[in-house]
């Protein structure tokens, strides 16, 4: 939707091709079993999605998202130790996943100039190795309306009358957009126009996710911190971690994960004890033991980190570009999806804009943009999770050990250094690159360490503990 709006105002039409039958408001959908695990949206995802859509965190606010400041409103536990809630340096929105996207959705599809196909999927590309020219479709139910499984969509630009052929047409297109996520398969569709295979990595530390939604006790049910307790990846251990993120209508969502060899149960009676017994404090359990449980546990693996290496192409064809998950999927942990995706339609429009429509090269100007906030968060990601038993083939590389014993200096120093610890949300909100982070004075305090000691526990006022139940 995000990658539709960017190009609005650019093109005559947009069409949006979406394999979904979607709700007409915050409900689930096949096509996004991600969506029942909790979500985040950084503040540098908050500002590209603002950028796009005027007005968007307005509504949000007005529907039950919440803006929580970091960090805060932040307990969280990193793997050097528990951090101060320093003043606020950046913020999150808080919102189910299905509450966000009938959100934005709503606001995308006022403009009369994007035009949404549900229940269809793309088949694969129209066009030669030199220039895509549009996608070949097929409605997926009998009447193009029954529900489908599948995720994601493509948005194409400038797109011409869609010719149907039995149950397959045809939309041709000036630009065409794969924006399906996870299962994108534009990598075969290259292949199927001549293009060589395409380079790509994988880091899986086999991480598990599960989640339940809690109602939370009535006086935590407004202004409750986030809390968050980490994994340390260099441990030689398996990773177990567990968010608790306050959501609109006084409800809790809690997502609990572990990688390969420590994965949560499926099962609803095992959920608190995982959280009270399996993660490096037991606060989220304890917090759980005062809630009351509103679902049952959904369960996913796909958390794999994915990265194609599209900018590498040496012989990019015309009119096709790959944007969000598509591009460079994450493990989730890290809540760097959104963010990525919707700076990547901001950049998409801006390229567009600055070298014009239909000008030669563009498509590969858009792919090697889009590869700097892509490649930020793939850092990040990897950064941790190549660490975990089995993650990789041949497990970190020197430059990996190199980059992960600063990194891991710098969360020991954030831990009791406010002004490190605004650099470092810095990087994680993505609101700035990670270059931040070797200048002169930041390197000096890394070599200086935490300015104030220890904290022995979580950070949870007396207030808090006592709305929450547990005083």
């Amino acid at each position: 939707m995000l990658t539709a709006r960017a190009l609005t105002g650019l093109a005559d039409r947009v069409v949006v091709i979406e394999r979904d039958a979607l709700p007409d408001g915050p409900a689930p959908r096949k096509g996004l079993p991600q969506a029942r695990h909790a979500h985040m949206l950084w503040s540098g995802g908050v500002r590209a999605v603002a950028d796009l859509l005027p007005g968007i965190t307005e509504a949000l606010h007005d529907v039950g998202a919440r803006r929580a400041p970091v960090t805060t409103d932040m307990v969280v536990l990193g793997p050097r130790g528990w951090f101060r809630r320093w003043p606020e340096s950046h913020h999150v929105i808080l919102a189910g996943r299905d509450l966000l996207d009938a959100t934005i959705r709503t606001q995308v599809l006022t403009d009369p100039r994007v035009e949404l196909l549900t229940d269809t999927e793309v088949l694969g590309l129209v066009g030669d190795a030199r220039a895509v020219t549009g996608v070949r479709v097929r409605a997926r139910g009998a009447t193009g309306t029954a529900a489908a499984a599948g995720a994601g969509g493509e948005a194409g630009a400038g797109a011409g009358v869609a010719v149907e052929v039995g149950a397959e047409w045809v939309i041709s297109a000036g630009l065409v957009v794969d924006a399906t996520g996870r299962g994108s398969r534009a990598g075969g569709w290259l292949a199927g126009l001549g293009l060589g295979e395409v380079e790509r990595r994988e880091v899986d530390s086999g991480l598990a996710y599960a989640s339940r939604l809690y109602l939370a006790p009535e006086q935590a049910r407004s202004g409750f911190p986030i809390v968050n307790v980490q994994p340390d990846p260099r441990d030689g251990a398996p990773g177990r971690a567990g968010f608790l993120l306050p959501v609109e209508d006084g409800r809790w969502i809690v997502t609990l994960n572990g990688t390969r060899g420590a994965e949560p149960s499926t099962e609803n009676d095992d959920f608190v004890r995982f959280a009270r017994e399996e993660l490096r404090h037991p606060v989220i359990g304890e917090l759980l033991e005062q809630a009351e449980p509103l679902s049952d546990v959904a369960y996913t693996r796909a958390t794999v980190n994915r990265r194609h290496f599209y900018e590498r192409v040496p012989d990019w064809p015309e009119n096709f570009a790959v944007l969000g998950d598509a591009l460079a999927a994450y493990n989730p942990l890290y809540g760097h999806g959104l963010a990525v995706a919707a700076q990547s339609a901001v950049i998409l429009r801006d390229v567009v804009r600055r070298h014009g429509w239909g000008a030669p090269g563009l498509s590969r100007r858009i792919q090697k943009a889009v590869a700097g906030p892509a490649g930020t968060a793939w850092d990040l990601a990897v950064g941790q999770d190549v660490f975990y038993p089995g993650a990789t083939e041949n497990g970190p590389t020197l430059r990996d050990r190199l980059v992960a014993a600063y990194v891991g200096r710098l969360m020991h120093t954030a831990t009791g250094n406010g002004r490190i610890a605004r650099r470092v949300t810095d990087v994680t909100s993505l609101e700035r690159g990670p270059e931040v982070l070797l200048g002169p004075s930041v390197l000096a305090a890394a070599a200086v360490g935490p300015l104030k000691p220890a904290l022995t526990g979580p950070p949870l006022t007396g207030d808090e503990l006592k709305r929450a139940g547990l005083q």
